[in-house]
């Protein structure tokens, strides 16, 4: 592919019109689907019903008729026949061909919890150019925020602290709320200054004044807790002094070396501060816990489910808190160092949940957990034939199209604006994006903010679909997973992450699975070499390819493309103007800022 020569402009033929062949392909399909998933026509339909009911032929049904939304995005159509298509694609013949087989609205709402994680991580990797490995402890932090709460597991939080209480609850909630509104109070007010405009005493005074605040504020807490008389406390106390004194030592001998050590200390008292916060967070949580324990009794299956709503919310915000705690020790770090860290980060929130039996019920899980109650659309979905226990998979397939459609808004309004572009800037090159002025730390941290909140809110609503959460459902090769639909979507294309999703999710869920299935008892196939055994290897050995052939992903964004493809889009045009040739001729050609030693026109006014 080349660039077209400013003298000699390209046009490109117009693409014909499909208007009528993308309807036809959707009747065709749809029909075949509803058709496939019809266990009374499959009977009827004899052989060809074997037919259908294979799960490799299944499998392809399945991937064609999504193919319709694809083809709607890309072809040439009138914009009536595109939404036509896109709308009854989603609306009318999934949630049909669902009723008749609830699996295929479980992989529906699958492919779209995994499109709106790519979406999140698209941000992250793709837009900002943060590799992250860890992105799936996002998700899990919204799956357990709804996850406790919502299940029996929050009465028995619960009834344990109501008989191992450690504390009083009144004194705990002030000094949490003290503790939390001056950790935020000093992390904002650090944020404003600069250190080349603070004074050295005043760099100095902030981290002194915080650590006497920490030993004062430490002393405090133990007098409120019954475990403060315990001699490990003290020992605590010093083990977390020990850091702190190190870290200061380590500026005065870099002062007296000559060294500038301002930034250093506004830094190290941001992350005091920034701890503070967290821990009055932590304390107000436990004091809230403590004044609710005496309602164990009535919380023993979790709080009302009216509360689904709420907790939304909540799990964009949890997730999105600890996207900045995990982003601020890591923000200077970038390439596979950054790649490691997160990695590591992703695996501590994994093994959290694995050990806090008390919240998480360790190996063992979560269950069950509840859903929203929505009665007026169980009135309409029993009215359109559907089962009682396929009312809540259905609004559920709903809501995630709901939150899909809000995640791409957000997405294509962030890509431009201006936050959109100083991602991009950062991504390119990042000296050179904050030699004109973009904020490295903040920007950053809004990328890893988004991005997590995405993963927040669809680990709700994964948490409520299951109706089981276990640490294994967040290991690291679910990010490794999401990771993939990213790059194999193209990075940075909207389209692209959706189509990855949809891809990698059918692949992992149906079409290997339906192949291994099929050739399960061929004789002639070892069963070590069955496709059902190898669908890693099948599945790698795809990417690899992917790779090699079309390194920008499936549906890339142009810029993405051109980046790829950069050596590929330039061409001589010198030999059809006035310029000489660079491939023929006499004259010689000189390297960039070199003055030829022939010229008709010298510089300096001499003729």
């Amino acid at each position: 592919m080349t660039a077209a020569s400013p003298l000699r402009p390209r046009v490109n033929p117009a693409a014909p019109d499909r208007t009528w062949l993308l309807i036809l392909f959707f009747l065709v399909t749809s029909a075949v689907l509803l058709a496939s998933h019809n266990a009374e026509m499959i009977e009827r339909l004899g052989a060809l019903g074997t037919v259908l009911k294979n799960p490799i032929f299944e499998a392809f049904v399945v991937s064609l008729f999504l193919a319709n939304v694809l083809f709607a995005y890309l072809w040439r159509a009138a914009p009536w026949a595109k939404a036509l298509v896109g709308l009854a694609s989603l609306l009318l013949v999934l949630p049909m061909a669902g009723r008749e087989d609830t699996s295929l609205l479980d992989l529906s709402i699958q492919i779209m919890i995994f499109a709106a994680l790519a979406l999140g991580l698209n941000i992250v990797v793709g837009l900002a150019g943060l590799l992250d490995l860890g992105y799936v402890a996002f998700f899990a932090v919204g799956a357990y925020t709804w996850g406790i709460f919502a299940s029996p597991r929050f009465g028995e939080v619960l009834r344990y602290f109501g008989e191992n209480p450690g504390a009083n609850a009144l004194g705990t909630l002030l000094l949490g709320m003290v503790t939390l509104v001056a950790g935020l109070g000093g992390y904002l007010a650090l944020q404003k200054r600069r250190a080349d405009t603070t004074a050295a005493t005043a760099a100095w005074g902030v981290p002194l004044a915080l650590v006497a605040g920490v030993i004062v504020w430490f002393f405090v807490a133990r007098g409120l807790f019954t475990l403060g008389d315990r001699r490990w406390s003290l020992t605590a106390l010093w083990l977390t002094l020990l850091p702190v004194a190190v870290g200061l030592l380590l500026a005065f001998i870099n002062q007296r070396r000559g060294r500038e050590v301002r930034g250093s200390l506004l830094n190290f008292s941001r992350v005091l501060t920034a701890l503070a916060a967290v821990a009055g967070l932590t304390l107000v949580l436990r004091a809230v816990v403590l004044l609710m324990s005496g309602q164990a009794g009535s919380l023993a299956t979790g709080i009302n489910p009216g509360f689904f709503w709420l907790f939304l919310a909540l799990s964009i915000a949890a997730a999105a808190i600890v996207g900045v705690l995990i982003g601020l020790p890591v923000l200077k770090l970038k390439g596979d160092y950054l790649a490691i860290i997160t990695l590591g980060l992703g695996e501590v929130i994994r093994v959290l949940a694995n050990n806090l039996d008390l919240y998480s019920a360790g190996s063992q899980g979560v269950t069950p957990i509840q859903s929203a109650p929505v009665p007026l659309f169980n009135s309409l979905a029993s009215a359109l034939g559907f089962a009682p226990d396929q009312h809540n998979l259905l609004f559920l397939y709903l809501l995630v199209l709901l939150v899909i459609a809000a995640v791409l808004t957000v997405n294509i309004r962030l890509d431009k604006s201006r936050i959109g572009r100083a991602w991009i800037a950062i991504r390119d090159d990042e000296i050179a994006a904050q030699a004109m002025g973009v904020p490295l730390v903040q920007t950053k941290l809004i990328a890893f903010a988004t991005g997590a909140s995405f993963a927040g809110v669809m680990g709700m609503i994964f948490a409520a679909k299951q109706t089981f959460i276990s640490p294994e459902s967040f290991n690291f090769n679910q990010s490794i997973g999401v990771l993939s639909m990213v790059i194999l979507g193209g990075m940075g294309s909207f389209p692209g992450v959706i189509l990855g999703a949809a891809v990698v999710t059918l692949l992992n869920l149906r079409v290997l699975p339906g192949i291994g299935e099929a050739t399960a008892n061929v004789p002639w196939i070892p069963q070590q070499a069955n496709p059902g055994q190898l669908q890693r290897l099948i599945f790698g050995v795809i990417l690899v390819a992917m790779m090699l052939l079309r390194p920008e992903g499936l549906l890339p964004s142009r810029r993405r493309t051109l980046e790829l493809h950069h050596d590929d889009n330039q061409e001589d045009d010198s030999g059809h103007g006035d310029a000489g040739d660079l491939t023929r001729g006499k004259d010689e050609v000189y390297s960039p800022g070199l003055a030829p030693t022939k010229t008709a026109n010298p510089t300096g006014g001499a003729q």
